[in-house]
């Protein structure tokens, strides 16, 4: 009650309208519908979503942020729970540049917001592994490939 959790498939339609949910949870979703281009998982994450909204009896209006690392699925979270693209998204980080509102229902306004790293202190080569980097604008793309390949097991580096 006090940290909810909800399994979540962000859509992965290109249309701009009518992004598709499916009703189902996560949980009993058949495997066709988990490899569509369908959310899931939208259901549970609106009712707890509505439940916050909820003081007692009165309805009262949230603001939710979404916030996390670079191009992990933040304005596609959005866009699925809206069934629009109300925000930009791409495969390379730093679509999103500035904070922007979404206004999901009467109750319920959601913060998209740019791509947050935190500085850690650990060498420059450790910033495209976080997503700050695009690669295509990395000077040197092999530091991060060889940290990559230390933190891999040797086995799945192998090729049989």
């Amino acid at each position: 009650s006090e940290f909810p959790a909800v399994a979540f498939k962000a859509c992965t339609q290109q249309q701009s309208r009518n992004l598709k949910q499916s009703h189902l949870s996560a949980a009993t979703a058949p495997e066709q519908v988990l490899t569509s281009g369908a959310c899931v998982g939208a259901d549970s994450l609106l009712r707890v979503l509505a439940n916050y909204s909820r003081a007692g009896e009165v309805k009262t209006t949230i603001t939710v942020g979404v916030v996390g690392y670079p191009n992990v699925g933040k304005s596609s979270l959005i866009n699925s729970l809206k069934r629009s693209r109300a925000c930009g998204v791409g495969a390379a980080p730093g679509v999103t540049k500035c904070l922007q509102t979404v206004q999901l229902d009467r109750h319920i306004q959601l913060l998209d917001c740019p791509g947050v790293v935190m500085e850690t202190g650990v060498p420059p080569a450790a910033a495209p592994l976080r997503g700050a980097l695009a690669p295509q604008r990395l000077r040197d793309p092999l530091t991060p490939a060889v940290a990559i390949l230390r933190r891999c097991p040797p086995e799945q580096v192998g090729g049989d």
